[in-house]
């Protein structure tokens, strides 16, 4: 046995039971510890920003990290944008990254590259194996680094000589991981005293806060206090349709968030920070938060604020909350051409309970949230980071941490140009995932930002630095070169008959939805 077996034998008795491969010759003794080890299931990626995506995704439905497996610098490099939004989320993700045996360095190979720095900007910790003893230690460092208290990345830089030394370090036992810091009862009833004080609060939400209990608390307490619960625009992990509260979602666009926050003289902000807008814009605030309203923050990611959210809402003596009631709106003009609003109305109509929706569809899918809040219960995965790609690999790694879920991966056609070799991944797995891409031949939001923010009326060259269109991705080739059957939309009628297929046949599908 090697050292690399004893590392992996390790991992699995802390929980973590998935790897996302994208391997090079440095690895190669991790990829036979993973073909001799049982326990850890690997999962073969076509690009590091898939394996990095669909880590992020297992992350934030099973709430424990899986393990990815890149090559060099250049792996870690390729999968930088997807782990910016790992961190931005704080889901748990351990990265085991290989690197040049200790001796081959002072040669400066071709791949030569500093790991720990590319791995430090997207990293809540970054450690390097120092010896094949301390392999299993380290291992059980990285995982308890990607549990927190406040959760995220962790990178583990593996030497090739520590992973194929004979040197067989003891293979751990389960080692207990970090917990989420409760609040201090003190602080729960400073934050009770508080909202009883204003006049017009608004209750903030963000991360774990927007999970099924902490909605339910929040929306609790608003009803109690007859005030606003608005969640932040792109929280990790929503909780939301029939049986669940339905708080606002805080505007995208800065003057609308400004409005959505209006005459709130006090801020309680739980389980996020006070908001802020998503770009700077000329002559407009950078923090949304109204002038002249205090902000109290209950708690941040590294606390417990779903039983903060709970234990406030009793010293409230908050009643039940509202709920939503699923409702849908029939079919009515199958020759309608296709918008966000139609498919997400079928979505809304046909979305099977339990349903994962990963949405990295920027402008669809802020018009498309909207209508389907009336669905039945589901999570929606939101762009943390704002770094497009993630909606098809982020779809993996949910199908893995919810097997009997059907998975949704909302795309524009953009986004989904920067991985879609993921499609290849859900082929191979078989994998029920939904795939639906935003056919707009255009970089729809962009156009959109280009006119607000003060850049002058664009001219050709600008027009066609946003164009998709010259010339046109076909996108059910592209599919069924991946191994996933597609077919094309630009009606209601079209796209109902491609959703009901697509959820009646198992495997991947995708939809190219003409909007």
């Amino acid at each position: 046995m090697f050292a690399a077996e004893s590392l992996v034998r390790t991992l699995v008795h802390q929980g973590v039971e998935l790897c996302f491969s994208n391997p090079g010759t440095s690895e190669m003794h991790m990829v036979a510890a993973l073909d001799r080890t049982e326990g850890m299931k690997s999962v073969l990626c076509l690009f590091e920003g898939v394996a990095t995506g669909a880590a992020d995704g297992y992350a934030r439905m099973s709430r424990k990290p899986a393990c990815t497996l890149l090559h060099l610098g250049p792996g870690v490099g390729n999968g930088l944008a997807n782990l910016h939004n790992a961190k931005r989320a704080f889901s748990p993700v351990l990265n085991i990254v290989g690197d040049h045996a200790g001796y081959h360095l002072p040669f400066d190979a071709p791949l030569t590259s500093d790991v720990e720095g590319t791995c430090a900007p997207v990293s809540r910790w970054v450690g390097t194996v120092p010896s094949a003893s301390e392999l299993s230690n380290m291992a059980v460092k990285a995982v308890q680094e990607s549990f927190g208290p406040a959760p995220g990345v962790a990178s583990l830089i593996l030497p090739a000589d520590c992973a194929w030394s004979d040197i067989e370090p003891d293979v751990l036992d389960t080692v207990e991981m970090p917990s989420l810091n409760a609040v201090a009862t003190k602080h729960i009833q400073k934050a009770a005293k508080a909202l009883k004080s204003a006049k017009n609060p608004v209750l903030y939400i963000g991360g774990t806060a927007c999970l099924e209990g902490g909605i339910h608390e929040a929306a609790r307490i608003g009803k109690h206090l007859d005030c606003r619960v608005v969640m932040e625009t792109f929280a990790p992990r929503i909780s939301r349709g029939a049986g669940r509260p339905a708080p606002t979602r805080l505007n995208y666009f800065g003057a609308q968030a400004l409005e959505d926050l209006k005459d709130c003289d006090l801020l309680l902000v739980a389980g996020s920070k006070p908001p802020v807008s998503f770009f700077a814009y000329p002559n407009s605030p950078s923090e949304l938060t109204p002038e002249g309203a205090a902000v109290f923050t209950l708690g941040g990611p590294s606390d417990d604020i779903e039983g903060a959210l709970l234990l406030l809402a009793n010293a409230l003596d908050a009643g039940t909350p509202d709920i939503v009631s699923q409702t849908s709106m029939p079919l009515t003009n199958p020759d309608e051409a296709l918008n966000p609003v139609s498919i997400g109305m079928s979505l809304c109509r046909h979305m099977p309970q339990n349903s994962v929706v990963c949405d990295d569809s920027t402008t669809a899918g802020l018009a498309l949230f909207p209508t389907t809040q009336t669905a039945a219960a589901h999570e929606w995965l939101c762009l943390t980071g704002g770094a497009i790609g993630i909606g098809m690999p982020m779809a993996i790694g949910a199908a893995f941490a919810a097997p009997s879920s059907t998975i949704f991966a909302l795309c524009g056609d953009g986004a989904a140009a920067y991985t879609l070799q993921a499609l290849w991944t859900q082929a191979r797995e078989k994998q029920n995932i939904i795939n639906i891409v935003f056919v707009n031949h255009s970089y729809r939001v962009l156009n959109i930002e280009l006119s607000r923010v003060g850049a002058g009326e664009p001219g050709p060259v600008a027009q066609a630095m946003l164009d998709l269109s010259n010339p046109k991705m076909d996108w059910v080739k592209l599919s069924e070169g991946f191994g996933v059957p597609a077919v094309h939309a630009n009606t209601t009628g079209a796209f109902e008959e491609a959703l009901l297929h697509a959820l009646a046949t198992p495997g991947p599908h995708l939809i190219a939805a003409e909007v």
